[in-house]
């Protein structure tokens, strides 16, 4: 059974009306993690957009509101969601529509995390959702005396539904670029490659894409902007570059949409066999990490430091986990047969303000249990 309310006031009544567990989902496109729960709630018919102001770069739409939607309306008045979030849907083998609450409930950000721009929750404006206890509760507007003092904002960004089920988000927009460029290094090993891209990200020259991919070899750079000053950056940035490798300019702007958008959704990975683990650690730290797991195959992204790890035993999981925390990183799986939990392990001072939180916004443990433990 699957309920699925049109209405935040229906929503609100079947969480309080409820003893059951629920499995929170949007479009149903990332289906990472377990719960324990059976009985199903969809956002998917929470839909529309209620607010868009193009000269004040600002959207207000509901959270089954399909992203394409979105997307397209943006695009209309030359404007985009500048964390460019991937489409989950070819790498973990999945149906359905993205919605913008289940992009803001995973903090879904792509490549240009990077930037100044930003993760997901940094375009975030505004949230509205229903709590564990049936509660309707709106940043900045009718917020309730026992949870002031949270950033609910950042609170819910990443959350996957556990502390409550999204309603509304309000999102800062900004415009689309006139152009792009990507330059491109071939045949570069992963500790030149990274060692590469951090240069890329200190210099001045406003970098908004950083991955190597070693199966191919290939290490790219994105610049945005305006095409008068494209041409100028691009040469700047391959002769900063120069004694790391030798990175030549490709200025056509569809090729460079086109490369961006398969390593933002890691195509590279979409047909394969295995376990796919996501793992954030220090770009530095990230070459040495992949040589310890023999077997393995990696795309690393954000100048390294969100590192696409595939293992294709689906076996690894222990080994990977723990040589991620011992260097001070994390790694969530999200997808295999591995018994491990999707999620990792948090220290103990986190479970315990994770702990306090989940009592506050979900006393009864009714959304999404078990999910990120």
């Amino acid at each position: 059974m699957t309920h699925r309310p049109t209405t935040e006031a229906e929503l609100s009544e079947i969480i309080a009306s409820t003893e059951t567990p629920l499995r929170i989902t949007g479009g149903g496109t990332r289906p990472i993690g377990t719960t324990s729960a059976t009985t199903g709630l969809s956002t998917s018919a929470l839909s529309g957009v209620t607010l868009y102001e193009p000269g004040a770069l600002t959207l207000v739409a509901r959270a089954g509101t399909p992203l394409a939607e979105i997307e397209t309306l943006l695009a209309g008045e030359g404007q985009r969601l500048a964390f460019e979030p991937m489409d989950h849907r070819p790498l973990l083998g999945s149906t359905g529509t993205p919605t913008l609450g289940g992009m803001v409930a995973a903090n879904v950000s792509g490549p240009r995390r990077i930037s100044a721009v930003g993760a997901c929750r940094d375009a975030l404006l505004g949230v509205r959702f229903v709590d564990g206890a049936g509660r309707i509760i709106a940043n900045g507007g009718r917020v309730m005396k026992n949870v002031t003092g949270y950033d609910l904002v950042k609170l819910m960004a990443g959350s996957f539904g556990t502390l409550g089920v999204l309603t509304e988000l309000s999102l800062k927009v900004l415009p689309a670029p006139e152009t792009s460029v990507t330059l491109t290094a071939r045949d570069l090993d992963d500790a030149t490659a990274i060692a590469a891209l951090s240069r890329a990200l200190g210099a001045p020259w406003e970098v908004t894409g950083a991955a190597h991919l070693p199966g191919t070899g290939d290490t790219h750079i994105r610049l945005e902007g305006s095409a008068a000053s494209m041409r100028y950056r691009a040469e700047r940035l391959a002769t900063h570059l120069a004694d790391l490798g030798a990175f030549n300019a490709n200025f056509d702007a569809e090729d460079t949409a086109a490369l961006w958008a398969a390593i933002r959704d890691v195509r590279a990975f979409a047909d394969t066999k295995g376990a796919l683990w996501c793992l954030s650690v220090k770009p530095g730290d990230g070459p040495g990490l992949v040589a310890s797991l023999p077997d393995t195959q990696a795309l690393y992204d954000w100048g390294g430091g969100r590192i696409w790890l595939l293992d294709p035993s689906g076996t690894k999981g222990a080994a990977i986990r723990d040589a991620v925390a011992r260097i001070g990183g994390h790694a969530t799986r999200l997808r295999g047969a591995d018994d491990l939990p999707a999620f990792p392990p948090a220290n103990p001072v986190v479970a315990r303000l994770e702990q306090g939180l989940k009592a506050r916004f979900d006393p009864r443990g009714l959304l999404n249990p078990g999910l990120m433990d």
